[in-house]
């Protein structure tokens, strides 16, 4: 039987299902540059860059292996720009008689490919996505009718299955799970990221970079400097370079922020992995070789493999057992527009200029960042999810639905109602001042609440909590907030709702 194998931007590893028991004597190999996936959110240019010169660079890797790829690019005339388009095409211009796949990242692209065998009338078949440490039914299975999913007892299932450190007798190396109280320090000024790597730029990625400068201009972002990895070796010596330099330090850093210091000592490889050029139990392995070697101590270890073997696995099973009504979520019905600074227009608070700012630069912006600057307004603020998921999607290079979604609507915005989170992560300016320096440049002051210097955070924290006291009075996690509140003298009350009133004013007539 001739099989069509159709891979994927995300799957661009030679272990990928989908290429399970090929034969390079028959079957087609297809990968497509289409211009519905490059644009159904307008992704950052450095983003389609990225996955359009790491897919180019396997499908040579494949050819070279003696594999039949057939690989449309984005400029062929007779380019379709759509997976339907592409895959009846290959089918009619190769007479495969078969198609197979490995799941996608997305829903709306598996219920493309379900419909397939119907209107391709050929066979269709949709393999697991192996590549990860936790299958959709294994997690499922856990979730079981579970209200609430916390991450941490899911963690150390994984800890366990996967034997990542532990002892002989199964308990955790270090006799704790969770180091993460550990990892806390404070951003100084004087903090600064080591220096990272940028890959030589060879004929295939400067012409990746050329079709994106011409075809996506108007894409929010700066398309150059260039510095991914865009192949499988280039991508494994940024792991090694962050096991070795900056993994020692990343524990005590991993929630600091300085202003211009987008990276600091994150690894910046989570591109890598949802994009398939790294894989995630390997990049475990490594972290935990280097506790074992005494390069590393456990504390950075142990954070860095939650956030991998926990987090990265846990967000994607909630992405699979609830979509697609999860998508719909928005348990606090916030309906306030996106403001326009969050696509770079000015703003007076120097924290979300400097992640917005990170994000235009880079197509990254790290975790603290993302979930307790940008993700923390919204919440505060009131942002339509829909339009703040869709942002987040766009905008980082290393974002798919399966676990942009999650991130952003269960743990940034509470808008799940605590399927993930067991609190809101709201927080005032007095945080994001306790965490980092982006306070000291601001207009606004994070030690007072109510005037025209006032945080903006401030105030939207006690309205927030006000609006919403019906629905959070009763969380455990949040009674100590309501206890201050309830304590404080009316008339303040009164004053905080007010600036609230006239921040939000503000927010709508961007001027902020």
């Amino acid at each position: 039987m001739k099989t069509l194998r159709l891979i994927l931007g995300d799957q661009l590893s030679r272990s990928i299902s989908s290429l399970d028991d090929a034969d390079k004597t028959s079957d087609v190999i297809l990968i497509c540059e289409v211009w519905e996936e490059a644009t159904y959110t307008k992704h950052h240019p450095k983003k389609i860059a990225f996955l359009f010169s790491a897919m180019r660079h396997f499908a040579e890797e494949l050819k070279q292996e003696g594999f039949n790829v057939r690989y449309i690019f984005l400029d062929d005339p007779k380019n379709t720009n759509s997976f339907d388009g592409e895959v009846a095409r290959a089918i009619a211009d190769t007479q495969c008689t078969a198609l197979t796949v490995t799941e996608p990242g997305e829903w709306r692209v598996l219920e493309k490919m379900k419909a397939w065998q119907k209107t391709l009338k050929i066979p269709v078949h949709i393999k697991p996505d192996t590549r990860f440490l936790c299958s959709i039914v294994e997690f499922k299975k856990w979730a079981g009718d579970k209200k609430s999913l916390r991450m941490e007892f899911f963690y150390r299932e994984m800890r366990k299955k996967h034997r990542i450190l532990l002892e002989l007798d199964g308990k955790p190396v270090g006799g704790k799970w969770n180091y993460d109280s550990e990892n806390r320090k404070a951003g100084s000024a004087a903090l600064r990221s080591p220096e990272r790597i940028s890959h030589r730029k060879d004929a295939i990625t400067t012409a990746v970079l050329k079709v994106v400068k011409n075809r996506f201009a108007d894409h929010f972002g700066d398309l150059e400097p260039f510095h991914f990895a865009v192949t499988r070796d280039q991508a494994l010596t940024e792991a090694k370079h962050f096991i070795d330099t900056l993994l020692p330090d990343f524990g005590d850093y991993q929630d600091a922020m300085v202003a211009g210091e987008a990276y600091l000592y994150h690894s910046l490889l989570s591109s890598y992995l949802n994009a398939g050029l790294l894989l995630p139990l390997e990049i475990c392995r490594m972290a935990e070789d280097a506790y074992h070697q005494g390069t590393a101590p456990l504390n950075a270890v142990e954070g860095f493999i939650r956030q991998i073997l926990g987090w990265r696995e846990y967000v994607r099973g909630i992405y699979w057992t609830r979509m697609p009504s999860y998508a719909e979520m928005n348990f606090f019905q916030a309906s306030r527009s996106l403001p326009e600074f969050y696509w770079g227009a000015d703003t007076k608070m120097n924290c979300i200029r400097e992640a917005v700012d990170h994000t235009k630069k880079h197509a990254y912006s790290h975790h603290i960042q993302r979930l307790m600057v940008t993700g923390n307004f919204a919440l505060l603020a009131g942002i339509d999810p829909k339009e703040v998921c869709d942002w987040y999607l766009a905008v980082y290079a290393d974002a798919y639905e399966w676990v942009e979604l999650p991130n952003t609507l269960g743990m940034a915005l509470f808008g799940d109602g605590g399927i993930m989170a067991s609190k809101p992560y709201a927080a005032s300016g007095k945080y994001i001042n306790k965490m980092g320096n982006f306070c000291k440049n601001c207009y606004y002051d994070p030690n007072i609440t109510v005037g025209e210097k006032a945080c903006p955070l401030n105030a939207l924290y006690w309205d927030f909590m006000a609006r919403h006291e019906d629905k959070l009075r009763n969380n455990q996690r949040l009674v100590y907030s309501y206890a201050t509140w309830s304590r404080m003298d009316p008339d303040k009350k009164r004053d905080i709702l007010h600036h609230a009133r006239h921040i939000l004013k503000k927010l709508d007539q961007n001027s902020l």
